[in-house]
């Protein structure tokens, strides 16, 4: 197998759960189709803590840290090396050396506390490609959902929502959705703002005024989409039956949704970048790390959507 068809994993905040996650998954996984960018003494380390064995055929791509004994406990001293993990991982799906990225869990504070302004991964790997409008699409096995606005207070989302970013967005869904998933029209079924979705003005005008017209523009332009619907209605059987995706006007309006179906199991996945990338579902679990009781699942997932994102679009 070439580098080009490998997928490089970072690690990681090195104090969290992402670098036992990968030696676990390595003891009962097949990931020879990985690139492993870490600390390899760290890795060692972990390894000797959880009591398993040092996978032999782990591909490992060196990146040092200042600190290896950091488990549960971050130190800024490691963030000029965990950033560096992140910058070899996005410049080499770049340059074609990986076919994807999946992230480890980073800790966005202990970035900050060493001088740096970092909001997220999303954000950073837009503004490292080239400053492209990232969507945030959360999945599982059978349901996925993508979001209009991310991390705001709620009392900034109606202000924040626009005909132009709600038809930004699907238009980057439909995309993403044909060229990294090989649907050949995807159907987004589209989330009202308020209650009922207005019912009919009289509950909120974001529906009347901005989303139908945005779908509106959406549908003339031949893209499939559905809405705008009431949330609590999108999101039952007979609806999802018909859907390649949700799309959510708000981070809290269809993540819950989501991650009672499936959290541990479900894939944080960034759409309307050059690149694949996929994540887990979870954060660094400091309280976790070093234990061996960490979950595996949303790694193994994200992992298996990252293949098949990269097989679709080499195809």
């Amino acid at each position: 197998m070439t580098d080009s068809q490998k997928i490089a994993y970072t690690v990681g905040e090195p104090a969290g759960i992402g670098p036992e996650l990968i030696l676990q998954l390595a003891q009962s996984n097949a990931v020879d189709d990985l690139v492993v960018i870490g600390d390899r003494r760290l890795l060692e380390k972990r390894a000797q803590q959880l009591g398993i064995s040092m996978p032999s055929g782990l591909d490992i791509l060196d990146t040092p840290i200042s600190n290896i004994k950091v488990s549960g406990h971050a130190d800024t001293a490691n963030v000029s090396g965990v950033m560096n993990m992140l910058n070899l991982a996005i410049d080499g799906c770049l340059a074609g050396t990986y076919s994807a990225m999946v992230t480890g869990p980073l800790h966005k504070g202990i970035i900050n506390d060493a001088g740096l302004a970092f909001s997220g991964h999303t954000e950073y790997l837009a503004e490292r490609t080239g400053g492209h409008k990232p969507v945030m699409l959360l999945a599982t096995s059978s349901l996925r959902v993508a979001l209009v606005t991310t991390h705001l207070p709620l009392k900034d989302v109606s202000a924040a929502i626009s005909k132009e970013l709600v038809i930004e967005i699907c238009e980057i869904v439909d995309r993403e959705l044909r060229s990294k998933y090989g649907i050949a029209k995807p159907r987004l079924l589209v989330c009202g703002l308020n209650p009922h979705a207005g019912e009919g003005g009289h509950l909120g005008m974001e529906e009347i005024e901005v989303i139908t017209p945005a779908l509106n523009s959406l549908i003339a332009n031949g893209i499939d989409v559905v809405g705008p619907l009431p949330a609590d209605t999108l999101f039952t059987p007979k609806y999802l039956a018909t859907a390649d995706v949700a799309i959510a006007m708000y981070h809290d309006q269809g993540l819950p949704v989501l991650k009672s179906q499936g959290f541990g199991s479900a894939a944080n996945i960034t759409l309307g970048l050059p690149i694949i990338r996929t994540s887990v579902d979870h954060g660094t679990a400091f309280d976790l790390a070093g234990t061996g009781t960490a979950d595996t699942g949303s790694l193994l997932t994200a992992l298996n959507v990252a293949r098949e994102m990269a097989q679709a679009k080499a195809n």
